[in-house]
């Protein structure tokens, strides 16, 4: 799958393959779970209780960081920077493979990376887009997870996201190789655009319950920016 030109706007000048890939070599390493994280939980509420984290700015409208089909307000200090997935066009073969792998899960392909590091905290909350249709946000939201490796325990629910009603889930993810486990949160909308999903992982649990409060801030403040 490949952005629609009205999904994700400037996406174009956003990450290379070659600093995604970098991301996804160095990144991939620092989100492995933390052994005393969260070993042996079969899932989590989709219900989160964290606060709400300071405002630093918002993107989603023409001529922020992320032209988006949503907007959103993104948390104190955090860093956002577009994703260009038609620059992995050129690759081939391995390489090609793994940037396939990162940058699309199952419906939604990413299109913008807001970073936690500037904050002090490890981890990114993900913005993903696809092509319009007629699928639901729960139906979005359920492919999207089972195309996450490791992914189980996934709870539901029915959220009003802005001036949007969604769905959200909680689940946990699990390394075979090293046999650990953390929280994941995800939420999904539609738009005329297409479907959205924010995404927040972490490196551990720990981590990604610090990061909740940078979540709970995007899906407070989440509007469409199409009618």
């Amino acid at each position: 799958m490949r952005f629609g030109a009205g999904t994700v706007g400037n996406v174009g000048q956003g990450l290379t393959l070659a600093a995604l890939l970098t991301g996804l070599m160095t990144g991939c390493a620092a989100e492995e779970a933390d052994p005393d994280a969260a070993s042996g939980e079969s899932g989590a509420s989709a219900t989160t209780t964290a606060k709400v984290a300071q405002r630093g700015g918002s993107i989603g409208a023409s001529g922020s960081a992320c032209e988006l089909p949503v907007t959103f307000d993104i948390a104190e200090f955090w860093k956002a920077e577009a994703v260009d997935a038609e620059g992995t066009s050129t690759a081939t073969g391995d390489l090609a493979d793994l940037a396939d792998a990162f940058l699309r899960q199952g419906p939604v392909t990413m299109a913008c990376e807001v970073d936690a590091k500037p904050a002090g905290k490890i981890g990114f909350l993900r913005v993903w887009t696809g092509e319009p249709g007629d699928t639901d946000a729960r139906a979005v939201l359920e492919d999207f997870v089972a195309a996450e490796q490791g992914a189980s325990g996934a709870r539901y629910s029915t959220v009003k996201a802005g001036d949007i009603t969604g769905t959200e889930v909680a689940y946990v993810t699990t390394s075979e190789l090293l046999e650990e486990t953390k929280k994941e949160h995800a939420l999904a909308v539609t738009t005329s655009e297409g479907p959205v999903v924010l995404h927040l992982g972490g490196m551990d649990t720990a981590e990604h319950e610090a990061m909740l409060p940078a979540y709970e801030l995007a899906k407070s403040t989440l509007h469409t920016t199409t009618g």
